[in-house]
């Protein structure tokens, strides 16, 4: 997994790298002591794991969180306990308390690799939670026919309801399994078993229409049983 560290103290920053060093199936792609530097290599490099520390100048790692589109896997690094709402907010991976030992950074590895390789797998869990208003929603994958880009929402058409949510396309792709959901358009994702029927340039779930984007119309029939 490529990850980032980004905190503004610089004996945390050297001890994570430490750490990172001396951890299998972990590469730095790069080490910050702030967030808006972090922002620039998220926007233009593939990186699975940041360790992001909450209270910085400038930007906070919250208001970074923020900003991006697409997030990978968060671990807070922060020397205060009173983040934890905003880490089950933001939907962290986990939440890690300064002074950190290795042990316990090892666990939250651990934790990171085991939910990116399901997700690569294809054997997430059944479910996930989203956030509509102030409450989390539990959405059953089975109940989702696709999901469709809003600027900077997203909505998700369900079996009994729509629900506009403030996410991204890249960031629901990753948390949804690979053998029940396929990117078909720059704005849709759809359920493969929901899909009636294909055109050369289109497909239909529940009634409607969807267009194929020419880029993902490939993967979109390695993953159709054809006869």
């Amino acid at each position: 997994m490529n990850c980032l560290i980004v905190d503004d103290e610089e004996i945390s920053r050297k001890i994570l790298e430490r750490f990172v060093a001396q951890t299998e199936n972990l590469e730095l792609a790069g080490s910050f002591s702030n967030a808006i530097e972090a922002v620039k290599i998220l926007k233009d490099q593939e990186i699975d794991l940041v360790f992001l520390d909450i209270e910085m100048p400038e930007m906070t790692g919250i208001e970074m969180i923020e900003t991006l589109k697409e997030s990978p896997q968060i671990i807070f690094v922060t020397a205060k306990e009173n983040y934890a709402v905003e880490a089950f907010e933001h939907n962290v991976t986990d939440y890690l308390l300064k002074p950190i030992s290795y042990a316990r950074f090892l666990k939250s590895v651990d934790k990171a690799i085991e939910i990116y390789n399901k997700y690569a797998e294809g054997t997430a869990p059944g479910y996930i939670f989203v956030k509509v208003d102030s409450r989390l929603l539990r959405l059953n994958l089975a109940d989702i026919n696709f999901i469709e880009a809003k600027g900077d929402y997203i909505q998700l058409h369900t079996q009994t309801g729509k629900h506009l949510i403030y996410s991204t396309m890249k960031h629901i792709e990753a948390k949804l399994p690979k053998k029940e959901f396929v990117r078909v358009h720059r704005s849709f994702i759809v359920r493969i078993d929901r899909i009636a029927d294909i055109t050369e340039n289109n497909l239909m779930v529940d009634k409607n229409i969807i267009p194929i984007g020419a880029m993902y119309k490939n993967d979109l029939l390695k993953k159709l049983n054809i006869l």
